[in-house]
């Protein structure tokens, strides 16, 4: 029998379909993959990093570079990170303090992926992207030819977006956007979102009888409203970019999986085929 799960609000039920069962069970099958890390699940409260979480994630990702999977990275945290080392507290700031700040913390950052990565035996690569990249079909051509290299020299690249140069990325822009493109440029099998939370509820996670939606064939205008509503506490980068991200992800074929990247080892039961998070297939 086809579980079903009433969503609030919603109009009607959203089921787990026998494409979408079968989609799930084949995830490991899953050549090329994009994990996108929020911010708050790379550090603790007080803003420091979480380096026993940061490691956790990298030997994941190493494990499944070994058995022959083409993973990309994309990371938040840069101007967490500057604010931590340069101890400032995170008030309202000018935009040239988070330019600043992120030169400052992505340095940082990459200095500690690239310890951990190496200690398993992997190569990283740095790309810092911009907007323009997927409006101008040159730039494009060539991050496409950056990331096809970078796979045949066995490389993991990193991604981030270059907020030190790009006003508007700071002000307006999300690493959620910012993986669906990736995943898009390197087309992708699938897109996992590590989030602080399971999945896509229903209501507030918060709330007592707030249910975990497992899978969406569809994002209606109800699913919208409900993910950016006032009073949904739905993680840090909020749920409708993520939402959005899997919008732009699907142009390319690219399904999407949002999962709490509290247990990065999590990864290996989502490609066993195991029910986790919320997965979206358009």
């Amino acid at each position: 029998m086809v579980p079903r799960i009433f969503v609030s609000g919603w109009r009607g039920f959203l089921l787990v379909d026998k494409k979408g069962k079968r989609e799930m069970r084949e995830l490991g099958e899953s050549e090329t993959i994009v994990v996108k890390v929020g911010t708050s699940t790379l550090t603790y409260e007080n803003g420091n990093l979480n380096l026993k979480r940061i490691e956790e994630l990298v030997k994941v990702l190493s494990d499944l570079g070994n058995s022959g999977k083409k993973l990309t990275l994309v990371t938040s945290g840069a101007i967490g990170v500057g604010l931590s080392k340069m101890k400032i507290k995170s008030h309202s700031l000018e935009v040239r303090e988070k330019q600043a700040l992120s030169a400052i913390g992505q340095c940082q950052l990459m200095s500690i992926y690239d310890e951990f990565f190496k200690k398993y035996n992997k190569v990283v690569g740095q790309v810092l992207l911009t907007k323009d990249v997927v409006n101008n079909q040159e730039m494009m051509d060539n991050a496409k030819n950056t990331f096809k290299t970078m796979f045949e020299y066995d490389v993991i690249p990193i991604i981030n977006e270059n907020d030190t140069i790009s006003i508007n990325e700071i002000v307006f822009g999300d690493n959620d956007t910012l993986s669906a493109y990736v995943a898009n440029i390197i087309k992708a099998d699938l897109l996992i979102i590590l989030t602080d939370i399971d999945g896509l509820y229903d209501k507030n996670p918060k709330e007592k009888e707030a249910k975990l939606i497992p899978y969406l064939n569809e994002i209606t205008d109800d699913i919208r409203r409900n993910a950016e509503g006032t009073g949904s506490d739905l993680g840090t980068g909020g749920m409708i970019t993520k939402l959005m991200a899997a919008e732009i992800a699907n142009r390319t074929n690219t399904k999407t999986l949002i999962i709490k990247g509290e247990r990065p080892e999590i990864i290996y039961q989502v490609l066993e085929g195991k029910d986790i998070g919320t997965y979206i297939s358009l």
